[in-house]
């Protein structure tokens, strides 16, 4: 069959990941001389598959059938049977406003259901809920800024889809700052301002602005996105602002647009704490068909921080290693994935601080963690609890446990070390090169 051949090629042809996630959904539904109709799973699938891969998909497919054919999406399996027809309009109330919504492709996975929570992002997942509901419990304006990969498009997103499913004939308008910029300047080029106008002022009920960073130093889209913001936050209506900074962190914006950014609830996602990252890399797992045991799960999720693409990315890839070995999968080609795929960024263990303290002081790691109280073992002991804390993601008893202590031990020693290093040059000078060691590791 024409789109299976066609299949086969783009999968050799495409990124394993590009393949799964936007041509392996599209289901053939009519092959024609000229049309091959490929039914995908919404319009917004639809469009950023027109965007970035339909001429690939044409080219690929008069590779396969040696015939050129219009590659042509539907969301409907009528489509293909009525194309020629006439589109019929839905019927409007006259006191029902036009629908003139405006939006960015939404992936299909982005939804709240699919979204990981955990204690670093909580507070902005249920703002976004409570806006998308119209529920007013955290306020209309909601302002989530966050560093890339950490969730902040998944959740805009799912604002989106969850308003289309749940309030269809909201006025929705979803688009990046750049867009937004782009848009205003065409329109004053075209002398249409007072359209522009219109429809971000009263014909908008709902405003999603992706990246308001990178507005710094424009400051004539500034004045006018400000002036977009005072309106429908005035008038009740629904904002929801994204960046990489808060807004007193940003540089070359006005006080007036910094102002209203922060006029309602100001939230920030941060890296994902151990038990997240392993609730992560368990779900993409499952969602990738690939069976991954404990100790790999556990492997990837001490490895991978930061940057959650990064989780993707790396069960692609040991799927794909996977398949070459007959479906199966060790630490061996989990530790070769972490390394090539993700950078192999070393995450630094209890363990491999306490071995470098060990023998930058010249003491044996049993004598370390002995009951002894001797002063030559006490501060090595009470150094390498202190930066176990700072250089790890494990709690007060984990460090205390690895030294047969407890956490309120930990605890005494930290503000042991950090009052030592304020009052004593000496020590100040002796943490400052430990510090580096550490990070060398």
């Amino acid at each position: 069959m024409l789109w299976d051949k066609t299949q086969d090629i783009l999968k050799d042809t495409l990124s394993s990941s590009v393949y799964n996630l936007w041509i392996e959904p599209l289901k053939c539904l009519e092959v024609r001389d000229d049309s091959i109709y490929l039914l995908s799973p919404d319009r917004y699938f639809s469009a950023y598959v027109a965007q970035k891969f339909l001429s690939v998909i044409e080219a690929t497919v008069k590779e396969s059938g040696s015939v050129q054919r219009r590659v042509v999406l539907c969301e409907d399996d009528r489509a293909a049977k009525s194309e020629s027809a006439a589109p019929k309009a839905q019927l409007r109330l006259p006191t029902v406003p036009q629908n003139n919504s405006s939006i960015r492709a939404l992936h299909p996975r982005y939804t709240f259901n699919e979204f990981m929570v955990g204690e670093s992002n909580i507070l902005a997942e249920s703002a976004c809920k409570a806006i998308s509901m119209h529920d007013d419990s955290f306020g209309s304006c909601l302002y989530i800024n966050s560093t890339t990969g950490l969730g902040k498009s998944h959740l805009t997103h799912a604002i989106a889809h969850r308003v289309f499913k749940e309030s269809p004939m909201t006025r929705l308008h979803y688009v990046t700052a750049q867009q937004f910029a782009a848009e205003m300047v065409r329109n004053i080029q075209t002398k249409t301002m007072d359209s522009f106008k219109q429809k971000y002022h009263d014909q908008c009920d709902m405003l999603l602005v992706e990246d308001v960073h990178s507005l710094t130093g424009k400051k004539k889209t500034q004045e006018e996105l400000n002036e977009v913001l005072d309106c429908l936050i005035k008038s009740g209506k629904r904002v929801v602002m994204t960046s990489n900074q808060t807004p007193r962190e940003l540089v070359g914006i006005d006080n007036d647009f910094r102002s209203r950014m922060s006029s309602g609830l100001v939230t920030s996602i941060k890296e994902p704490d151990a038990a997240t990252r392993f609730r992560i890399v368990e779900k993409k797992a499952t969602l990738h068909q690939l069976g991954i045991d404990e100790d790999g799960v556990d492997y990837l999720a001490q490895h991978i921080r930061g940057d959650v693409r990064k989780v993707e990315s790396a069960i692609v890839a040991i799927r794909a290693k996977s398949r070459l070995m007959g479906g199966q999968v060790d630490m061996d080609m989990i530790r070769q994935v972490v390394a090539e795929v993700v950078g192999g960024d070393k995450v630094l263990t209890i363990a491999m601080i306490s071995d470098l303290i060990a023998s930058q002081f010249k003491v044996s790691l049993g004598d370390m963690k002995s009951k002894s109280r001797k002063k030559s073992l006490t501060f090595p002991r009470q150094v390498a609890m202190f930066l176990c804390r700072k250089y790890t993601d494990d709690s007060l008893a984990e460090i205390g446990r690895a030294f047969n202590r407890d956490h309120s031990t930990v605890l005494h020693s930290i503000k042991k070390v950090t009052t030592m290093t304020a009052r004593d040059a000496s020590v100040n000078a002796q943490l400052e090169l430990l510090n580096g060691k550490v990070k060398n590791l």
